[in-house]
């Protein structure tokens, strides 16, 4: 008989008791019958973060995959629904030092990287598993004695074997441009100074913040410098000051706005006394700020594109903890930006150069899970060319295999698609997939691939070995990538 009340608490764990007993889930089950029965039908779990719990949007998610995957089941076919969790590089990070500094004991550096993943691993073993147990405990239909982390849990584990060949094999794959579909690069980055590693786009919150515009006059080259003559220079507006230091041009609109008839004339950098040219860029919005905008390329995303079309040196006045380095002035190094900010802004109204200060509502980029102000930093990292990985994906679309209901959203797939930028897939952390690539030493008449060293990417560090030997003409120590 029915009770009045159903009481998930005492029903539910009886009936997944049955579930694993008769091994309801367990992919093979129905495979090799006859007919249309039997056919695979497969998906894979978008893999949560081992250091989180579920939220509405998992639920959801996982109900839509739970309804797919009981109706084929029920329609005969070999159902399996792959679990797993996700190791979240820098999330995992995060929490653990945070447990280290609760418990005052030594932090990720002062333990050195093998302690410090032993304590990882540790954690894991005792919290990572919560995540996991509330799907079960949903009733998520998936086969667990499937069940996978994204980390694995030794070299020779399958996650971490396909993370290398995956990698190897894009690596020594070649694109239309003949550059590898795996390489480094000098590019800028959304670098989080806190965390000091690179992130990904999906990890920057951009946070609409109250700061100002400040309005810098700098002087025009051959000309005595005159405060009240507008004639003597020229008036740029930045929010961010402190980068006036690594700035390698001023543009102006090349046709429109107050500033067009100087391109090609040059200007001295206040501060500095680098003389940097007046170049004409669409770039630079005539009804926006005085019309004319620095330019910084090694600390800029747009500056970065402006800086390639016309050759500009790339300047980065940054360490890794977002403090000047030694490529400014002496009385500024060392200094963090924001302390940097002031000191410029100060010095140069001292100096007269400062026209005046406006506030303005602008939007600055953050890091998801630190909360500081992410820098765009130029370093070398190891991209993945995404634009040329994308092209079966947008003609699967085109030519009908794949179907967008409703069809009007094709529209943003081939925006998104097309447009695609090179994927950073490089990280800074220690808790992670090693990148299987080693360096040999810079060797007269050897090859120079990256900081004067050549890279070796191979599946073991036996195989770099072994590639080393048929590279260089002596016997030479190879290094592995740090990261």
């Amino acid at each position: 008989m029915l009770e009045k009340t159903f009481q998930p608490a005492e029903i539910e764990p009886r009936i997944a008791a049955e579930w694993n007993k008769a091994q309801a889930f367990k992919a093979g089950r129905n495979a090799g019958t006859q007919g249309n029965n039997g056919a695979p039908y497969a998906i894979v779990i978008p893999p949560p973060n081992v250091t989180g719990s579920l939220h509405m949007g998992h639920a959801l998610n996982n109900t839509l995959q739970d309804v797919l995957v009981r109706f084929e089941r029920m329609r005969g076919r070999d159902v399996l629904w792959q679990p797993g969790t996700d190791h979240a590089g820098i999330a995992t990070q995060m929490v653990v030092e945070r447990e280290l500094a609760k418990n005052k004991q030594p932090g990720r550096r002062e333990l050195g990287r093998e302690k410090f993943l032993d304590k990882v691993w540790e954690w894991k073993a005792e919290s990572g598993g919560q995540i996991v147990n509330q799907l079960k405990r949903l009733g998520a239909s998936c086969d667990w004695s499937r069940e996978r982390f994204t980390l694995g849990t030794h070299d020779a584990d399958q996650m971490n074997l396909a993370v290398v060949k995956v990698f190897v094999q894009l690596h020594n794959t070649k694109g239309p441009d003949g550059r590898s579909l795996i390489y480094k690069d000098k590019r800028l980055v959304n670098w989080d100074p806190k965390f000091q590693t690179a992130i990904s786009d999906l990890e920057v919150v951009p946070t609409e913040v109250k700061g100002h515009l400040w309005h810098f006059k700098y002087p025009l080259k051959g000309v005595k410098f005159d405060a009240s003559d507008t004639s003597t220079f020229i008036v740029v507006a930045t929010t961010r000051p402190e980068t006036m230091l690594g700035d390698t041009a001023v543009a102006v609109h090349p046709t429109e706005g107050p500033y067009h008839h100087l391109i090609g004339q040059t200007v001295v950098l206040p501060l500095i006394g680098r003389e940097i040219p007046i170049i004409g860029d669409d770039y630079a919005d005539p009804e926006k700020g005085s019309g004319a905008v620095k330019i910084t390329p090694a600390h800029d995303f747009n500056d970065f594109e402006v800086g390639r079309r016309h050759n500009l040196p790339q300047i980065n006045i940054f360490d890794a903890f977002a403090k000047l380095n030694a490529e400014v002035p002496e009385g500024y190094r060392g200094l963090d930006r924001f302390e940097a900010r002031k000191r410029i802004v100060a010095d140069m109204e001292a100096m007269g150069l400062l026209e005046k200060i406006e506030d303005h509502l602008h939007t600055v980029p953050h890091g998801d899970r630190s909360g500081v102000p992410v820098e765009p930093w130029l370093t070398e990292q190891w991209y993945c060319n995404a634009g040329e990985l994308a092209q079966p994906a947008i003609k699967a679309v085109e030519d009908g295999r794949t179907e967008f209901v409703p069809k009007n959203w094709e529209k943003t797939y081939f925006e998104w698609m097309n447009n695609i930028q090179p994927w950073c897939i490089s990280r800074q952390l220690w808790w992670g997939h090693r990148i299987p690539a080693w360096y040999g030493p810079k060797i007269e008449g050897i090859s120079i691939k990256s900081d004067g060293r050549e890279i070796i990417v191979a599946a073991s560090e036996a195989e770099a070995v072994s590639a080393a030997k048929a590279i260089y003409p002596c016997e030479i120590r190879i290094t592995d990538d740090t990261f």
